[in-house]
């Protein structure tokens, strides 16, 4: 079936918004960065205020079925701030004197914010902040299945700018998605923000417009025979619990050590884990993917009670995620790809040239860009996986699923949207973060002259003869 084409009616609505967007920005153009820090703060607190976040939170579970209950992602938008706080978004942001470089921020202009159904209401606060931040306009476009939680989010948001004399229309949500018309969108709009899956990123990607896109993750953790067995377990079973598992940084591989393996194996248990059978596998693959090997809806990020049951067999209270022994590794074996739930596949490996080797399969069959971990005391192994692993961030000892898009306790800029660079098919590897929401005017002094001698430039190869061509 051809895909449906854009209505005059759809048509008109992107314009129309287009227009009170850049109405909108045309209004702030002149607040200065004080100004512009409270609105972050005053919508950063009107949709991530514990009562909204708890609220938030129920409805967008009511709604698509997905995710936890707990709005433990809240503090994403609390790094968020904090990190967008500290930096200037206007006029000079850098000064670079040995170079006579200085650097001036600019707003990027409407942004065509495309939300994903796992994420409906903390990623459009995270990117409203940073927008408002560098004074852009907004147009979300929600997933249809959690539509009505993003307009919440956004209209909470709007209430708030409302509250401080501020244009509402900076922050736009559609209220009846559809896919030509999110299309439409990213084609008029100056920038997309993708976060989703692939589909969408493609989509963005093919807009004409610049787009910053994300990949699909598959996130695989490196458990050497230096870890601390007690950490790395805890950390993994919070990293795959997290909303039941639905963000792509949620741990899916485990490449553990022989001579940890039973030891984590059981500290994984007393954390959670399900330790299902050979039956049980097979019954879980068949409720988990569907004869190709497509993820069914109705396992992405669900309790794991919910998906036994849905598999045919029952799990004891307390288990929350699937721990699930596996050795094979490819496109034709469904537990080494990317699982968006509860799912934990754990290989054994000999040795750390053995776990590099999985892991290289691992990437080969999904999720190249994106990342994976490391529990270890050893730096040469740290150094190692960092040297080979096709992955835009690696994170050691510590909870991948909130480390990846930076936490308290690390240096990662905060986010809800993670390139993954050219191997995940995007244009940046970095979190995208407050840098990229603004355009950039460099001005150059003129220094001092730097060019080296031909001498130093070619080196050896400078007095080489010059061999004779024949004519």
């Amino acid at each position: 079936m051809a895909p449906r084409t854009i209505t005059p009616q759809e048509s008109e609505h992107a314009a129309q918004l287009l227009a009170s967007a850049r109405t909108a920005m045309a209004a702030i153009a002149d607040y200065d960065q004080a100004r512009v820090d409270r609105i972050c703060q005053a919508i950063g607190w009107a949709a991530a205020n514990p009562e909204s976040a708890e609220r938030l939170a129920n409805m967008s579970v009511d709604e698509s079925g997905m995710g936890s209950r707990e709005p433990r992602r809240r503090a994403k938008v609390l790094g968020i701030l904090r990190d967008a706080l500290r930096q200037n978004s206007m006029g000079i942001i850098e000064e670079i004197p040995e170079k006579g470089i200085v650097k001036y921020a600019k707003p990027a202009g409407v942004i065509c914010s495309l939300i994903p159904v796992t994420s409906p209401y903390i990623t459009p606060i995270g990117i409203a902040i940073y927008a408002i931040k560098c004074k852009d306009a907004v147009i979300f476009s929600p997933h249809p299945s959690s539509r009505k939680t993003t307009n919440e989010t956004v209209r909470l948001m709007r209430a708030a700018l409302k509250e401080l004399g501020v244009p509402e229309d900076v922050l736009q949500c559609v209220e009846q998605p559809s896919i030509p018309l999110a299309n439409e969108l990213m084609s008029i709009c100056d920038l997309t923000i993708a976060t989703g899956g692939p589909a969408m990123v493609k989509a963005a990607y093919s807009s004409g417009k610049p787009a910053y896109g994300v990949g699909a993750g598959n996130a695989t953790m490196v458990i050497d025979e230096t870890a601390d067995v007690k950490e790395a377990a805890k950390n993994t079973a919070i990293s795959k619990t997290n909303d039941h598992g639905s963000g792509c940084s949620a741990d899916g591989n485990l490449v553990v050590d022989a001579r940890i393996y039973d030891a984590l194996l059981q500290e994984l248990q007393h954390q959670g884990g399900y330790l299902v059978s050979a039956r049980e596998k097979q019954q879980l693959q068949s409720a988990y993917w569907d004869e190709q090997g497509r993820r069914t809806a109705d396992t992405i990020a669900r309790p794991a009670a919910d998906i036994a049951a849905k598999a045919g067999f029952s799990i004891p209270s307390g288990k929350t995620f699937f721990l699930v022994e596996e050795t094979n590794i490819g496109r034709q074996h469904p537990y080494s790809t990317e699982k968006l739930g509860v799912v934990l596949a754990v290989f054994k490996v000999n040795g750390f040239d053995d776990a590099l080797d999985k892991v290289r399969q691992i990437f080969e069959t999904g999720g190249r860009g994106h990342s994976c971990g490391i529990y270890s005391f050893n730096d040469e192994h740290i150094n190692r996986l960092a040297l080979m692993a096709p992955v835009s961030r690696i994170m050691v000892r510590q909870v991948q699923s909130s480390s990846n898009a930076g936490t308290f306790t690390n240096g990662m800029p905060m986010t809800s949207s993670m390139g993954c660079g050219i191997w995940g098919g995007n244009i940046t590897n970095e979190n995208v973060s407050l840098k990229h929401y603004m355009n950039v005017t460099w001005v150059s002094r003129p220094i001092a002259e730097d060019k080296p001698s031909e001498a130093e430039l070619f080196g050896e190869f400078y007095n080489k003869p010059v061999p004779v061509g024949k004519h």
